[in-house]
């Protein structure tokens, strides 16, 4: 007689995915110190009580970590894939004014390898905890003959919510209003596709110790935030600086005006052997250059909107031509 085959003989242990959650809950409780789930960790939903909002706006945001992952697992970084995943989304949501709540991770993997998913929600929740906001659940596909073994899939998601006077409303940005950006610590998750094509084009020009500084986590710019509210700025517009680069970050959130931009050098290292085989006009649409996030304010907030966060900087102002043109000072 034939054995039946199992589950298990498929690729597929739904025994340690089952474990795996628990083993992750003392991670979850590092993210539900400023805030905790309506209910228990590991239903099929997680709840959330929003009582404490008088007028609750939701905001939602999802993203990945793109091409960066593929040299995040070449160079066994984790930890900073995981940051990234959370990064992505979780400024996207502070850009409106709202509170990042919850967060929900996707992996998908050929095979459950509890090592590697463990350092992935660590990164994770090295940044939802310094954020404030909670590992609410997920899902970890195995995957065997659809994902490569030495690959692994990542997507994030956010859900957020503002109180409905706070919103951000790009519609009060105004010719004159000035804007202030808040220096990036590296490429960030976007622009990948040309980074690696470089690599593969010009291979060993550029050293380890540059690469993994380029490799750096995006930054997380809840600090920002929090300072501008503290300092008293309202500001009329943020942007997450992501693909696309300032031009096209920017150029979503004003209608019929314009800004003309002179950003600092960019002193990440190695950034000229990049800057040495891509278009000079092409890199402003294709990385952050040095600034990973900018707020639009009034004139008259502007030295409280410096002084919200480090690496802060008057970049430009809005004009009444239309377009985002970019430099570089001294270039």
């Amino acid at each position: 007689m034939v054995d039946k085959l199992t589950y298990r003989q498929s690729g597929v242990d739904t025994r340690r995915a089952a474990a795996l959650v628990g083993d992750i809950r003392s991670q979850v409780a590092r993210t539900q110190q400023a805030r905790k789930l309506w209910g228990a960790f590991g239903l099929f939903a997680a709840c959330y009580d929003l009582s404490d909002y008088k007028e609750p706006v939701m905001v939602t945001g999802c993203d990945g970590v793109g091409t960066k992952l593929e040299l995040l697992l070449e160079n066994d970084l984790l930890e900073i894939a995981g940051k990234d995943l959370v990064a992505m989304s979780v400024n996207d949501i502070l850009t409106t004014g709202g509170d990042p709540l919850l967060f929900l991770d996707y992996i998908g993997i050929a095979a459950l390898d509890e090592a590697k998913i463990n350092r992935l929600i660590t990164g994770m929740c090295d940044y939802l905890e310094a954020c404030g906001c909670i590992l609410a659940g997920g899902e970890t596909a195995e995957m065997p003959g659809i994902v490569p073994e030495d690959v692994i899939e990542l997507s994030g998601f956010c859900i957020g919510c503002a109180e409905k006077p706070d919103l951000i409303d790009p519609t009060t940005v105004a010719v004159g209003d000035c804007l202030v950006g808040y220096a990036s610590d590296s490429i960030h998750a976007n622009g990948w596709s040309l980074v690696r094509r470089v690599l593969k084009e010009f291979p060993g020009e550029v050293s380890e110790d540059e690469l993994h500084a380029w490799l750096q986590p995006t930054r997380l710019y809840h600090d920002v935030v929090a300072g501008l509210k503290n300092g008293g700025v309202r500001p009329k517009a943020m942007a997450h600086i992501t693909g696309g680069g300032l031009p096209e970050n920017l150029e979503r959130l004003f209608r019929g005006m314009g800004a003309d931009l002179e950003i600092p050098k960019w002193n990440l290292p190695g950034i000229e052997k990049l800057y040495r085989h891509v278009d000079a006009e092409d890199r402003f649409h294709t990385f952050n250059m040095g600034i990973g996030w900018v707020a639009i304010v009034a004139e008259s907030d502007v030295d409280a909107a410096l002084a919200a966060g480090p690496g802060g900087v008057l970049i430009g102002r809005m004009v009444p031509e239309e377009g985002v043109r970019v430099r570089v000072k001294g270039e």
